[in-house]
């Protein structure tokens, strides 16, 4: 308990204290390196540069189809994606930021009544809220209430990542989805280094190693998640670089959903997806990841678990999918998957 303290007692200095600015950070960790598709930056032109100064988010976990829903941001800062979400759920939608550091959560609502003028609102949609990751009921966040969860690049700072996660998971509305952008390793972080303060504030010490994160979600009854991006970090600073020595970072995004029937590999079924081409930004195709680009019109085969996700969250109503679960066909073949989409990637996630 004495090193979950510490960390956070770190964490709360280092964002309060030693950066000011993105010109403080020691590293290129927490800089946003997903490409922002180009709605959401014409929404970022509308974000105070105040608010954009003292962000530190190392992607873009923004998933699209918002409009209307109640998105909750973990870790929030000044809040810049809140008050993306906000734009993006529109004004029967709701966006929440929660966050420990009262510093930059006073940033965050100082700007609300600007934002919401700038947005053309009369009354606001956007909640920020003074709280701990780890115990969303604490402050107040319901059961089975929210649609999306996002998160840019901190959990990593989260001493106790099993608690954030089954809370995330406990929020969720069924078939609700969690998108994030955080840092990930290739192999366990040393524990020497992952008490070291200026590690920990530049999102390193508490990077989590996929493989653990893997088994961390099958823990809470998650069987499957899926990679969306995944960039290898460099650090630019030689002497961190020489303290962690061979251990290698990603800035990656991944998003699972919250449904009942996932199984732990990829399983056949003789399902297809087709994409109806009806969410606004996306007329031509819908990524879902690494690896399902479907084109609109063209029926894709796919497995089990990816026809749920398809189907049984709000995607549900951009996808024909034929074919139920009463005939199996055995393990999913990755070689039927590659020739749907030649375009696919390396596997990343559980998916093949």
């Amino acid at each position: 308990m004495a090193a979950d303290g510490n960390m956070r007692e770190n964490v709360l200095n280092y964002y309060s204290n030693v950066l000011h600015s993105k010109e403080d950070l020691k590293t290129q960790v927490c800089c946003s390196t997903d490409a922002m598709p180009t709605y959401i930056r014409e929404v970022l032109k509308e974000i105070d540069d105040d608010i954009i100064d003292r962000f530190y988010g190392c992607g873009s976990p923004i998933p699209p189809d918002l409009r209307g829903l109640t998105v909750l941001d973990l870790g929030c800062g000044t809040g810049r994606d809140v008050y993306i979400l906000s734009k993006l759920v529109g004004r029967e939608g709701r966006a929440i930021g929660i966050d420990m550091n009262e510093d930059q959560l006073a940033v965050a609502r100082t700007h609300s009544a600007k934002q919401m003028e700038a947005f053309g609102y009369e009354k606001p949609n956007v909640e920020f809220l003074s709280g701990q990751i780890e115990d969303l009921a604490a402050i107040g966040i319901a059961t089975n209430s929210i649609d999306v969860v996002i998160s840019n690049c901190v959990i990593n700072l989260s001493p106790d990542k099993e608690s954030v996660f089954r809370e995330i998971f406990r929020v969720l509305k069924p078939g609700g989805e969690l998108t994030f952008s955080d840092v990930f390793t290739g192999r366990r972080i040393p524990a020497p280094l992952q008490s070291n303060s200026v590690l920990q504030g530049e999102c390193l010490a508490g990077a989590l190693y996929a493989e653990d994160f893997r088994r961390l979600l099958r823990t809470i009854g998650c069987l499957d998640y899926r990679v969306t991006s995944n960039t290898q970090i460099a650090l630019g600073n030689p002497d961190i670089e020489a303290m962690v020595g061979n251990v290698d970072f990603y800035s990656t995004t991944l998003r699972a959903f919250k449904l009942k029937h996932l199984e732990d590999i990829c399983e056949d079924y003789g399902q297809v997806a087709t994409y109806k081409g009806s969410i606004p930004e996306y007329p031509h195709r819908f990524t879902l990841d690494d690896h399902h680009d479907f084109e609109a019109g063209k029926p894709i085969l796919v497995c089990g678990n990816t026809a749920s996700m398809l189907q049984d969250t709000r995607f549900g109503k951009h996808f024909v999918v034929t074919g139920n679960r009463s005939v199996h066909f055995g393990p999913f073949s990755c070689d039927t998957l590659a020739a749907n989409n030649p375009g696919s990637q390396e596997k990343l996630g559980p998916c093949c």
